[in-house]
């Protein structure tokens, strides 16, 4: 499973098999635990998730750059952005897992 991607999807298969649910009643959990971690985000709240880890927005100051194309400066204006930062039980799994 290198390489590929985890879709809402297979996360409701997932679910599905493991919690024995209905596939609608999965996918409709997984939505809404999306959705309910997005509101919290544009709060600007913190969603901390155990064992797993931390999503937070941070605030992103104005500031120069560059056009990669031209090279000419150009101001980029301040924005919030979404960070994660995992808990040391995820990175302890992940370190494990390539390991092998």
């Amino acid at each position: 499973m290198i390489g590929s991607t985890v879709t809402r999807a297979d996360l409701a298969e997932a679910v599905h098999e493991e919690v024995g649910l209905t596939r609608q009643d999965c996918a409709e959990l997984v939505e809404r635990t999306l959705e309910l971690t997005t509101q919290a985000l544009e709060r600007g709240e913190q969603v901390k998730l155990s064992g797993f880890g931390v999503f937070q927005v941070r605030a992103k100051r104005a500031r120069m750059g560059r056009n990669p194309k031209t090279g000419e400066p150009a101001a980029i204006e301040p924005r919030r952005v979404i960070g994660f930062r995992a808990s040391q039980v995820m990175k302890a799994r992940i370190d494990r897992a390539l390991s092998k």
